[in-house]
């Protein structure tokens, strides 16, 4: 894997960072209504899962992945060309639909490019490597958007600067495409990654990794979907559920859908409030730094705390903060609504670093070890639905009112939360036993009994 290759999808992951924010934005400007808004963030969350399924299983075939790769690249290209001469909601949703499905669904296949032509020793060192360029990206998407305003209205106008700038995303996707297709490595004729080793080696990499910079404001993984359920039978971890565990998956659920319900509808109620564009951008930029500067430091405080208590305090702080802080940020001018806008979604990004790392540590510790494998991919199926469920449950409840929307996202946090902290056999037991120094991988290529600090440790920053 070339450097040259890296920047390649750096710049291609600046264009999918920019356009995560930028078409709700131009939705807001067409006129949409939280439920629009909130049916654009599910249709993205939805169709992720399904395509990342299916471009992995193509990427099986060695032949299929630099085209594949290739072809994400120029179909982002030419669908951020495409949107702002749209005129029509739902010919922009339709189109951030098929945006964001080979966004996800290139997540997979990047995980066996990268791994085709490496010993099994330096995965997580390649993946890691990948992902802190895509990570750079993705910010760098969040930054552009950020500072645009402060240049493109004086380059070619206020009414043109949103257009312009969805062809300055789309021309970074183009070149990225080109520089890709000269530097993208090809695979030996040989490499496969559909050996039961290398998929459970794969699997507990992508499963025990922290997130990146994408992870704080879009908590859906596509890659971890599919390593996680790439030998899936979810009948079987159905069967052993116990009641522990049963209770956190319902926990999860809540929590999940709740996060989708907030941010769903942010974007029209930060527009509402009378931020401009350059400063929405900049409030999700805050977030998700703050979340990745913290990802590796709550693994290590997660090793010593316990994770009931630690994992439901999160939720519950996060839940508390999702209608205070929408709520606050309206009131007064705008620079004191920006003010605390900017520290309630910086400390809501660091919340999430703690419930990202804890949770898989909490699904790891109560799943038996037989079914760890499929009980983690339940847990990420899960999370892929309440993404979805979420988005138009929040764009539905911000019809009727922001407070309504935010104080629903909060209190199904909140009710995730007092589940967890109902779930003593975290604290104590045999389900909070710290593992020994060699556990052995289980059939699912997961450690038995990972803790959250190994789950931090790990180096590979999977692509999400």
């Amino acid at each position: 894997m070339t450097e040259r290759w890296l920047y390649s999808w750096g710049l291609g992951s600046v264009a999918s960072g920019g356009a995560s924010l930028l078409v709700p934005l131009y939705l807001v400007q067409l006129g949409a209504s939280p439920f629009q808004l909130g049916l654009l963030a599910s249709t993205a969350a939805l169709v992720g899962a399904p395509g990342a399924v299916a471009f992995g299983r193509l990427a099986n075939r060695v032949d299929h992945r630099r085209s594949l790769v290739l072809a994400t690249l120029a179909t982002v290209a030419l669908a951020l060309a495409a949107v702002p001469l749209l005129t029509g909601i739902g010919a922009v949703i339709a189109a951030n639909a098929v945006l964001w499905l080979v966004v996800a669904s290139v997540a997979p296949v990047l995980t066996m490019v990268v791994v085709d032509d490496a010993p099994e020793a330096a995965w997580s060192e390649r993946i890691g490597l990948l992902n802190k360029y895509q990570g750079y990206g993705w910010a760098g998407g969040l930054v552009l958007g950020t500072v645009w305003p402060l240049v493109g209205v004086r380059v070619v106008g206020p009414d043109a600067a949103t257009r312009v700038l969805f062809w300055v995303l789309a021309a970074c996707a183009g070149a990225s495409a080109l520089s890709a297709a000269r530097t993208l490595p090809r695979p030996p004729a040989d490499a496969h990654v559909t050996g039961e080793q290398k998929v459970r080696r794969i699997a507990r990499l992508v499963t025990n990794s922290r997130r990146n910079v994408r992870g704080a404001t879009f908590a859906f993984s596509p890659n971890r979907l599919y390593w996680t359920t790439r030998d899936f039978a979810p009948r079987r971890a159905l069967r052993r559920l116990d009641p522990a565990l049963a209770t956190y998956l319902v926990a999860a659920v809540l929590f999940f859908t709740g996060f989708a319900a907030f941010w769903a509808p942010l974007p029209l109620f930060f527009t509402d409030v009378r931020f401009d564009s350059g400063q929405i951008f900049a409030l999700y930029l805050v977030s998700s730094l703050a979340s990745a500067v913290l990802y590796e430091g709550a693994g290590r405080f997660a090793s010593t705390c316990d994770v009931r208590l630690l994992q439901s305090a999160a939720l519950a702080v996060r839940g508390l903060l999702f209608p205070a802080v929408a709520l606050v940020a309206g009131i007064g001018a705008v620079s004191v609504g920006l003010g605390v806008a900017g520290v309630g979604l910086a400390a809501i990004g660091l919340t999430w670093a703690v419930i990202a790392v804890v949770g898989t540590a909490i699904v790891t510790r109560l799943a038996p070890p037989s079914v760890r494998g499929d009980v983690l991919g339940v847990h990420t199926a899960l999370g892929a639905a309440a993404g979805g469920v979420g988005g138009l449950l929040g764009g539905w409840a911000a019809s009727f009112g922001y407070a309504v929307a935010f104080g629903v996202a909060g209190g199904l946090v909140l009710l995730g939360a007092g589940l967890v902290f109902s779930l003593r056999a975290l604290s104590g037991g045999t389900h909070a036993v710290e593992p020994a120094a060699d556990t052995p991988l289980d059939h699912a290529g997961t450690e038995t009994g990972a803790t959250p600090s190994a789950v931090a440790a790990d180096d590979g920053d999977q692509t999400d």
